[in-house]
């Protein structure tokens, strides 16, 4: 998927739409140490089936964009949503 690296949009923080530069971010695994996670990788150890099915094979084919906007006006930047599903992301200069 191509994506202009520059676009007009809505910025939450100058109340109105204005020049964005569009960044990708690594996403960083989130809750890795949890106290939920600490219980189901116990529970998980050694055992087959039960209480979920094995983790091998379970991932989606592609992973989640991280796509951060930085306004041009105010600096401030932002995140819209959870980002979106694709194989290949790419930005572009339009």
């Amino acid at each position: 998927m191509k994506f202009p690296k520059k676009i007009k949009t809505f910025c939450p923080y100058c109340k109105k739409h204005t020049l964005q530069e569009v960044e990708l971010v690594k996403k960083k695994p989130r809750g890795t140490m949890k106290h939920g996670q600490r219980i189901f990788k116990r529970k998980m150890l050694g055992y087959g089936s039960f209480p979920r099915e094995k983790p091998e094979g379970r991932e989606k084919p592609t992973r989640k964009v991280d796509v951060r906007y930085k306004c041009t006006v105010c600096g401030k930047k932002n995140v819209r949503g959870s980002g979106w599903r694709a194989k290949k992301f790419e930005l572009v200069k339009v």
